[in-house]
């Protein structure tokens, strides 16, 4: 981080050399007898501050070394954008203020000034006055550029705001030439659908989530949502419909999914439509998850042996910790349901390593940047992407 900043300072330094420069030639062909010592001593100065490592002084040197005018606002933007890298947006947003003050400025740099400012704003989280400025600049501007920018800014700013609608209503003519925002607006419809569950207005929740998936087919959430409310009007079937969805929408997401579709066909009293559901699942994701939900209904129905001799073979192709965790119970189990008071102390070894290392992994993780929980978020917390965060499956996994 420190060689950046270095690095940062030493390419404003030499923007402001050139400006300099630049400034000293015309003076000199202007006025021949006239030199500029004073600014020159100060732009060395700043020099040497940078190769002694002391980046703040260079930079409070070289501000007071160039004047603002056409010729070196760009300069003046750059360093404001390096305060801002480092951290210090409160000084960005003095140089940025300060840049809007003169009035001599064009009508574009004006709009990239405060297209910046707006930037600093949001750095120190005045998210309001960030808003205000970038609403401006899209009622204001005709440069299709920066307009374009000022959207995706406002858009990012109104989804850490949480304003869902707002964000929709500002992406929805972006989406056919961005395709790339059908992803998130879906997951704003299921926040909205979410608000709507919460204030019992499930028909329009119902809408928001049928819209998601227009944007969206492979909208896992949207899908789980719906079958969720099929649930509470008692359609368990549609609600298993739904559900069977997922796998084709994203098979990563089976895990997610196997509670949902336990308690639909509990509650419409089908177990056996369950175990066929789960045998097509075993065929298309072999998931931890899914061979010990199978495993737990052969428990159920015919006893821990013929578990354990199912649970085996399944295992046996697919390989897991969780697995291999379950099996070990439905082994202590038979022994305990043999008579026998003291449980094998090998199995109670092998017990105690496969918890501590279950115990101590996550259980989800980000795709994108490989953040990783416990619990699914539908935003990553980290590169805040949507739908990017999946349970971790395979040998350690699901």
């Amino acid at each position: 981080m420190h060689n950046a900043v270095l690095l940062g300072v030493l390419m404003a330094a030499i923007a402001i050399g050139f400006g300099l420069g630049a400034r000293y030639a015309y003076r000199r062909q202007q006025r021949t007898s006239i030199r500029t010592p004073g600014l020159s001593r100060e732009y060395f100065v700043g020099l040497n501050y940078l190769l002694n490592e002391q980046p703040d002084e260079a930079i409070n040197t070289f501000i007071h070394a160039l004047d603002v005018n056409s010729d070196t606002v760009e300069t003046h933007i750059a360093l404001g954008k390096l305060f801002r890298s480092r951290g210090e947006a409160d000084k960005a947003v003095s140089i940025h203020q300060n840049l809007l003050a003169r009035p001599a400025l064009s009508t574009a740099t004006n709009d990239t000034i405060q297209l910046e400012l707006a930037r600093d704003f949001m750095a120190l989280g005045v998210h309001d006055r960030a808003q205000r400025l970038l609403r401006s600049l899209l009622e204001h501007s005709s440069n299709e550029a920066l307009r374009l920018e000022v959207k995706r800014l406002l858009i990012d700013l109104l989804e850490r705001e949480k304003e869902w609608q707002d964000a929709l209503d500002i992406v929805q003519p972006l989406i056919k030439q961005q395709p790339a925002m059908r992803r998130p607006a879906s997951h704003w419809l299921c926040e909205l659908a979410q608000e709507e569950i919460h204030q019992s207005s499930r028909a329009l929740a119902r809408k928001h989530l049928k819209k998601a998936l227009q944007l969206d087919e492979r909208c896992v959430r949207a899908t789980l949502m719906l079958a969720e409310l099929e649930m509470d009007n008692g359609h368990y079937e549609k609600a298993i419909e739904q559900l069977n969805h997922i796998p084709q929408q994203d098979a990563a997401h089976v895990p997610t999914m196997l509670p949902a579709l336990h308690r639909a066909y509990t509650r419409n009293n089908d177990i056996a439509g369950l175990e066929s559901d789960l045998f097509k699942l075993l065929g298309q994701a072999p998931f931890t998850s899914v061979i010990v939900a199978l495993g737990s209904l052969v428990h159920q129905r015919d006893g821990v042996d013929s578990a354990i001799e199912r649970t085996g073979a399944w295992l046996g192709e697919a390989p897991s910790l969780g697995g291999l965790d379950y099996l070990v119970d439905l082994y202590l189990e038979s022994e305990r349901l043999a008579g026998k008071t003291t449980p094998d102390t090998r199995l109670l070894l092998l017990k105690h390593h496969t918890e501590a290392l279950l115990n101590g992994r996550p259980r989800h993780r980000c795709r994108r940047c490989g953040f990783s929980s416990d619990s699914l978020t539908w935003q990553c917390p980290s590169c805040r992407r949507w739908g990017t965060i999946k349970p971790i499956t395979g040998v350690e996994g699901e």
